[in-house]
């Protein structure tokens, strides 16, 4: 039997439902844990960034409009096709991380249980964080979440899927739409999640997905205009002040995460849900 020389894939961008290669052309190589080649990710600009951002502005209108209900239809479906590739997530965890292929199953399982538990609670958001108020007065007052926007992620960098999810389903199940930017070194499994995303019934620009450095994407997340808030679990916490200060010129919310990377497999709670939630008060007068 001849030996055969497989074909060396470059894998794209996915932006507004679409796998664009990056305006700026560069690509960067892609290895396992011991240092062998397993492809070539598209290295985004800060053009991409501005791409992925409008693609996400323009998502937010339809996502955050849709029923509670809807959008946990949606995102279990993510779930679903998950669950089909999980063989395939299995592998590419097991090459970036370095792990035993039944290390690798485990957190591929726990991957599409954490999905399936953020999916769940879209139509539970506005019974446990909203409110009815008592007042003095004849009228109704009521406080209910409402979705902040746009978020900028820097996905974790050693947590190639497990993390990523953790970081990203919160956002999609509150309604607000996304723009991540992936772990650098372990990007496989990003891409992979972006291919499903695609597929999936979730509409084209609520989930954006880059490839590339966070050090060099992250500043120009934190000061674009049209992103309401920053999640910097990917970032140097020696970079995270200037991100902080980078915000803070168009008063964005920066979520405070610890300097080293949590305990992925630990039980999720509502606290990402809530960051992403912003409060709205209505009064209405009570009918004669």
């Amino acid at each position: 039997m001849s030996d055969r020389i497989s074909v060396a894939k470059t894998y794209k961008l996915y932006i507004g439902g679409k796998f664009p290669r990056s305006e700026s052309g560069r690509v960067y190589p892609v290895t396992d844990s011991k240092g062998k080649f397993l492809a070539n990710a598209s290295h985004a600009s800060r053009k991409d960034v501005r791409d992925a951002v409008s693609a996400a502005r323009k998502a937010f209108g339809g996502w955050s409009a849709a029923t509670a209900y809807n959008r946990g239809q949606v995102l279990y479906r993510v779930a679903e096709m998950l669950e089909g590739r999980r063989e395939q997530f299995v592998a590419e965890v097991s090459a970036s991380e370095g792990v035993a292929t039944k290390k690798a199953q485990s957190i591929v399982d726990a991957s599409i249980d954490r999905w399936v538990w953020y999916a769940g609670w879209t139509d539970k958001i506005a019974t446990v964080l909203g409110a009815a108020n008592p007042v003095a007065g004849p009228y109704f007052s009521f406080t209910v979440p409402e979705p902040t926007g746009v978020v900028g992620v820097l996905a974790p960098q050693q947590s190639s899927l497990l993390g990523l999810v953790s970081v990203l389903a919160p956002v999609l199940a509150t309604g607000s739409t996304a723009v991540v930017v992936s772990s650098a070194d372990r990007p496989l499994p990003a891409i992979t999640l972006s291919e499903v995303l695609a597929t999936s019934d979730l509409p084209g620009g609520v989930a954006n997905i880059l490839t590339g450095r966070a050090s060099e994407l992250g500043s120009w997340l934190a000061s674009h205009g049209d992103v309401n808030a920053l999640d910097p679990t990917g970032a140097e916490p020696s970079a995270r002040a200037d991100l902080a200060r980078d915000a803070a010129g168009t008063v964005k919310r920066v979520l405070t995460v610890p300097d080293a990377e949590p305990d992925w497999t630990a039980d999720a709670d509502i606290s990402r849900l809530r960051r992403y939630l912003e409060a709205k008060t209505v009064w209405h007068p009570l009918g004669v």
